[in-house]
């Protein structure tokens, strides 16, 4: 499980970067870690990052995908764009022009599925080979204080599963599908058009090949069946409000293996607490005598209290810093902190003994206190 890092980060470029820097960037970068060019004890890790890389080219090359990208972040691509519509169209070839020989299509076509087939513009057949599942996304809540700890959370995920009875064949166990008529077998047909012929999947069998003369009676012939699966995700402390967890082979299943599960996490607003990145701020109200005075009084923090010192005369709206008390982040072991607003509270009312006293302080500051029909009226204009 994986927070999506931000793709200017993963290309090493600037938001402001031109189209010719991030091209450059990441024909590097794409260079480094093809799978084909490292040991092979690390070529799952290479192909990983190999991936990484050319989904953050596949959006910021194009202007409309950047666009929604600056504007929502990943949530803006992901919940426009599968992870096919990311890479389809995305011009690959104008940079591996010298290498696409020896470079391009197949590490593409198997990483990157059906979108990565034409990306070095082939063209040409296509081939009828297994897919792997969709990607899915799911959202989920948490608190502040889930936060500040971290949490596991049970997700029930609706989800496509191949068919156990067929097998994801789409087919009743026992009976045989028959070769297509119309492309006869080849799942391709030649369409010609004046002196020019193109070649496009077959539409009576969709590209399959053959024709299903029965269908498995438990998923109808779709060869796949819904199921409501538990998933435990582990949600990291620190997380920020919109960000996306990736969840690997929790997606829909597909012949070739399953889609990845896109968790958008959301951060609900605390009654008590405001977040600013790593630190948070709460407001405190202390008696008017306690400010002056001076004193001790108990603060909320996100997992308790701690008694905070009041020095003499404090201000109404001083702001008092406690150190290591805000949030981790979630790329190191460092804490934020918890800003504190102090707000002065004003008796409403006051006894007469108390009005007296106040008066007499007001004498005794030579502070001029003005004829006012109201006590309570009176104390605010002295402390305000």
């Amino acid at each position: 499980m994986t927070t999506k890092r931000d793709y200017y980060e993963i290309l090493g470029v600037k938001k402001s970067a031109s189209l010719d820097e991030i091209k450059k960037a990441y024909r590097s970068l794409a260079l480094q870690y093809h799978p084909d060019r490292v040991p092979a004890d690390k070529k799952q890790e290479s192909e990983e990052r190999f991936k990484e890389i050319s989904e953050a080219y596949a959006v910021l090359s194009d202007s409309k995908k950047r666009s929604l990208y600056d504007q929502f972040g990943h949530s803006g691509v992901d919940q426009r764009y599968s992870t096919e519509d990311i890479f389809r169209g995305a011009d690959f070839s104008s940079i591996f022009e010298d290498l696409a020989g020896g470079f391009g299509g197949s590490i593409f076509e198997s990483i990157f599925g059906d979108a990565g087939v034409d990306l070095f513009g082939g063209g040409g057949r296509r081939s009828r080979r297994a897919r792997r599942g969709r990607d899915l996304e799911f959202e989920t809540e948490i608190t502040l204080e889930e936060v500040n700890s971290g949490v596991e959370k049970v997700l029930k995920v609706p989800r496509y599963e191949l068919c156990t009875n067929c097998k994801g064949s789409g087919e009743k166990p026992g009976s045989k599908a028959k070769t297509c008529s119309q492309c006869r077998g080849n799942g391709q047909v030649i369409v010609s058009s004046g002196f020019f012929q193109l070649q496009q999947t077959c539409p009576k069998c969709r590209g399959e090949g053959k024709i299903v003369t029965a269908y498995c009676p438990e998923c109808s012939g779709q060869g796949k069946v819904k199921i409501t699966r538990k998933i435990h995700v582990k949600i990291p402390a620190g997380i920020e409000h919109g960000s996306h967890l990736r969840i690997r082979g929790e997606g829909e299943e597909g012949q070739a293996g399953r889609g990845d599960l896109y968790v958008l996490v959301h951060v609900n607003p605390h009654p008590i607490f405001d977040r600013h990145n790593q630190d948070v701020l709460c407001e405190i109200t202390v008696p008017m005598t306690k400010v002056i005075l001076g004193g001790e009084t108990k603060v909320p923090i996100l997992n308790g209290s701690v008694k905070m010192k009041i020095p003499k005369g404090t201000q109404g709206g001083k702001i008092f810093r406690l150190n290591g008390k805000g949030l981790p982040s979630v790329r190191s072991n460092a804490k934020g902190d918890q800003l504190v607003r102090v707000k002065v509270q004003t008796p409403s009312s006051l006894s007469r003994e108390e009005a007296r006293l106040i008066e007499e302080f007001a004498k005794l500051r030579d502070e001029q206190v003005d004829e006012i029909s109201s006590l309570g009226e009176k104390i605010k204009r002295v402390f305000r």
